[in-house]
């Protein structure tokens, strides 16, 4: 009995649309928007107040955000929470890693004015189908990433210890939002929110979809089949808006004078056709493979 009527309740709704009704999701726009300003405010309060515990941890939390959604694809959750200090020099800290030389995922200053990083990261989810290369790639941030000394890795939490379970970051980030007044959305979600805009008919000019997906550790087709919400409807109303065009152009191509070439004398398809000749009440036309049809 009990899974008859589950089976008849509403199923939740993954679509855009219905993840907003209930408060789990944000446009690209409005996520960029709500990171962008956390990053003037963190700065301008640096400036005003100098470096302080309160300043430190906004500074850190836009960093964050920054890195999650808006300066980079949204690169995975595991690399963030794995990406090392520039003065580390410890071993690689993935504890699956069996490289002697690996500096596991590292972020490295290339300089300061403006804040340029590269990032490497040796450790993503198509290490292994990908022959071991590795995602490497430069960032430049519009502000300051303020780097503590007390922990190997770049993120911490409110304890100054590395994000080491993926449900700790994830909570760490739906508190940060709300805070900021966004919603409580999975941070694994801006992948969807990222996808959804650059697959919609409406996408502005950026980075193509094909290196895009790599910095995010697949390819565009894996958009299709899993981050692209909107993947089939989308193409479904492409297609019946097209339908108006198509049309047009068909009625236009048409010329009455000329002969319709389904109904010409040469016909090749091997029907019969019924004559209004009383003469000869039925005529066969002939086939491609030369059998003629009859009718007794």
């Amino acid at each position: 009995m009990h899974l008859q009527v589950a089976d008849q309740l509403p199923r939740p709704s993954k679509d855009p649309k219905g993840l907003a009704d209930i408060g789990k999701w944000m446009s690209a726009p409005r996520l960029v928007h709500l990171i962008h300003g956390a990053e003037l405010q963190s700065q301008d309060q640096m400036q005003q107040q100098g470096v302080t515990v309160e300043t430190s941890r906004d500074m850190h939390d836009a960093a964050l955000a920054a890195m999650t959604f808006s300066h980079l694809p949204p690169v995975r959750l595991s690399c963030i929470r794995s990406l090392v200090v520039p003065a580390y020099t410890g071993p690689c800290l993935h504890p699956d890693c069996k490289e002697p030389s690996c500096e596991g995922n590292r972020l490295s200053i290339m300089s300061e004015s403006p804040l340029l990083m590269h990032i490497q990261l040796p450790h993503h989810k198509k290490a292994r189908k990908w022959g071991k290369a590795v995602i490497e790639f430069d960032a430049l941030l519009e502000h300051h990433l303020l780097i503590g000394d007390t922990c190997p890795y770049v993120f911490m939490d409110m304890h100054a210890r590395g994000f080491v379970a993926a449900a700790v970051l994830t909570l760490y980030w739906q508190k940060w939002l709300v805070s900021r007044g966004g919603v409580p959305m999975n941070p694994s979600m801006c992948r969807q929110v990222f996808v959804d805009e650059r697959q919609s008919n409406s996408a502005t000019a950026g980075p193509s979809n094909q290196g895009a997906a790599m910095v995010m550790g697949h390819s565009v087709k894996q958009w299709d089949k899993w981050y692209d919400m909107q993947y089939h409807p989308r193409l479904a109303q492409n297609a019946v808006d097209g339908m108006q065009s198509w049309r047009a152009a068909m009625l236009q191509s048409h010329s009455p004078a000329a002969p319709d070439l389904a109904l010409s004398s040469a016909l090749h398809c091997g029907h019969v056709l019924v004559s209004d000749s009383e003469e000869s009440r039925y005529q066969s036309c002939r086939s491609d493979s030369d059998i003629d049809i009859e009718l007794d």
